[in-house]
């Protein structure tokens, strides 16, 4: 929304209004650009409050106030309740009597919020322009940026879990363990991390300049970083020693993490892989149709993997197409943080026997979103329907119940990282594998 909206334009904001349901209205005909069934979560915070006719306003603040006021909305908008109406009373109001000048691009951008949130259901949101660019970055995987997983550390500052190889980041001399503590001389102490984060990314080729506190280091580390492209690793894989299985951990679904499977996939089959732990736990899910293109490298073609029904009950299905399947013992690793697009790959998996499940019950999100860009560049993601396995089962709620069903050693969930050798849950699924192979 531009700036320099005048609140005295009361017209214009009921327009705005219509408009914003009006594309709402018509979303069903539309198709979105991705379907996702990420187990993301925005809480929207609403301020409620009332005035009745003719009551004096006591401020809820100590002290004694100057003067109390009395005040007397117009009566001819408060007996009107019809939602355009209302909408141009409330505004008036504001304009009227609120303490401080109103910034009605906030008021109206909030007043969107909550009318999506007010449908009750966590995963459909209303984003604005800088909110739906973030959202669209998040799921295809790719940015400009250092190349670098952050976390908030336990000292307040932006704290470095990966540095991705080759990146810039990598390039640059910066470590895991590493915290940033400015980002262009300022800094960055309890910022929050997606400002934190989005103050490193920027155009491919321009620098950041970049504090970095580094433990055993007697003093601050100054960095200049060339931000580059960047493609998420949300693959990755290694053969267990000893053994020939391969171990491929799967962090989210983007728009790459289709592409970096299928290469997991050969470069494991060419050490001479014989079995396969996917370990998907506390993958919160991500894209549908990454999950139904990496199922399609897995199983054996012209197979139901999944299906959806809206409320309408029309009915998409999603079958295999690939003829070059995965041949071979297959055991995922699953939490309570394995959702959605997780639930859609392993509910597959486990109802054709294709591969077994070991871990905790997962998280239970059997419902799917679709992404629904508006003309100002803002947008919707709506749920439009429930999935189910290919057996039919609805998971939304209830979760995947594991086939062998074993705890996170306690003393593991108290570490950042767990030690391939040290992990029970990864024990248990070699231990089953080997038992399918004969070894």
């Amino acid at each position: 929304m531009k700036k320099g909206f005048i609140p005295g334009f009361i017209t214009g904001l009921i327009a705005c209004i219509i408009l914003v349901v009006a594309v709402a209205c018509g979303a069903e005909n539309r198709k979105g650009k991705n379907v996702t069934d990420n187990q993301s979560n925005t809480s929207v915070d609403n301020n409620n409050s009332t005035i009745a006719d003719n009551t004096t306003v006591t401020p809820a603040v100590t002290g004694t106030p100057t003067a109390t006021p009395k005040l007397t909305p117009p009566a001819d908008d408060l007996d009107d309740t019809d939602f355009e109406t209302k909408v141009a009373a409330i505004a008036r109001l504001l304009k009227m009597y609120y303490y401080q000048d109103v910034d009605f691009n906030d008021v109206v951008d909030g007043m969107y919020h909550g009318m999506v949130s007010g449908i009750g259901d966590p995963y459909t949101q209303y984003f604005s322009e800088d909110e739906m660019n973030a959202f669209t970055e998040s799921t295809s995987g790719v940015y400009a940026g250092i190349g670098a997983a952050v976390s908030v550390g336990e000292n307040g500052y932006p704290e470095l879990n990966k540095v991705f190889a080759d990146g810039p980041a990598d390039k640059a001399g910066m470590l895991p363990g590493d915290y940033i503590i400015e980002i262009e001389g300022e800094d960055i102490h309890n910022l929050s991390l997606d400002i934190a984060v989005t103050k490193m990314r920027g155009e491919e080729g321009t620098e950041v300049h970049v504090t970095v506190y580094r433990k055993g280091e007697p003093d601050y580390l100054h960095m200049t970083v060339i931000r580059g492209k960047i493609e998420v690793p949300t693959v990755e894989w290694k053969m267990i020693p000893d053994t020939e299985l391969g171990y491929i951990i799967v962090s989210e679904f983007d728009e790459v993490t289709d592409k970096q499977f299928s290469k997991a996939v050969e470069e494991l089959t060419a050490q001479g892989m014989k079995g396969l732990v996917i370990d998907l736990r506390s993958n919160p899910g991500g894209l549908l149709t990454t999950v139904v293109n990496m199922l399609d490298r897995v199983m054996p073609e012209d197979k139901l993997l999944v299906y959806m029904d809206d409320k309408a009950g029309n009915r998409d299905t999603y079958k295999s197409t690939n003829p070059d399947s995965i041949d071979m013992p297959i055991a995922i690793l699953m939490n309570g943080y394995s959702a959605s697009a997780s639930e859609v790959f392993a509910g597959c998996l486990q109802d054709y026997g294709k591969a077994i499940l070991v871990g905790t019950q997962s998280f239970g999100k059997g419902i799917v979103q679709t992404l629904i860009p508006l003309a100002d560049g803002s947008g919707i993601k709506v749920t439009i329907a429930s999935y189910f396995t290919p057996n039919g089962r609805s998971i939304h709620l209830t979760g995947l119940t594991p086939d062998i069903e074993v705890e996170l050693d306690p003393e593991l969930k108290k570490k950042s990282t767990v030690k391939m050798e040290e992990d029970n849950q990864l024990a248990k699924a070699v231990e089953a594998l080997k038992e399918r192979i004969g070894k």
